[in-house]
């Protein structure tokens, strides 16, 4: 069996350091921190084996540079793709009625937001959205019926008038 209280003096007594080489490596601290957290969740995973290690600040170092290598390429091949296919396309503001329906959407209780968007926002049956939710297609119904009434009035539509939103 490990020695998980090992674990937490190994990482009181060695994170100043592993954070300070990680920061010379990245240049930046943020960055640095991510990594060392990430090569201590991996150590905590793997803790049954590092402890019996001669040097296990040698391992942590070797997988938080691994660690910072990775994450570094990753951003390069991002910044390489950036620079291949140009900045994304602006994405417009939402309109007034947008806006509108999601504040009344917020107003409304979960069970009937999940009901409403699966069922009109992703188009599911009625059916699908029963599985999904685990309740009875009949309680997936009156939701459906109590939240489209509640935004209804949340909106101030008469529910003889089609709605253009």
């Amino acid at each position: 069996m490990a020695d998980f209280a090992g674990f937490d003096e190994f990482y009181r007594g060695g994170r100043q350091r592993l954070l300070g080489y990680v920061l010379l490596l990245t240049g930046d601290l943020a960055e640095a921190q991510d990594v060392v957290q990430e090569a201590y969740m991996r150590a905590w995973q793997h803790w049954s084996a590092i402890h019996r290690y001669d040097d296990p600040e040698a391992w942590m170092r070797t997988v938080a540079s691994r660690i910072a290598i990775s994450r570094w390429r990753k951003i390069r091949g991002r910044a390489r793709a950036y620079l291949r296919n140009g900045p994304a396309e602006p994405v417009p503001a939402p309109s007034l009625n947008t806006v509108a329906v999601v504040e009344a959407m917020r107003r409304l209780p979960a069970e009937q937001r999940v009901a409403i968007a699966m069922h009109y926002l992703l188009g599911m049956p009625v059916v699908d959205v029963a599985r999904e939710t685990g309740a009875p297609v009949g309680t997936v119904k009156a939701r459906l019926h109590r939240g489209r009434a509640a935004l209804a009035e949340l909106l101030a539509i008469d529910a003889g008038e089609p709605a253009d939103a």
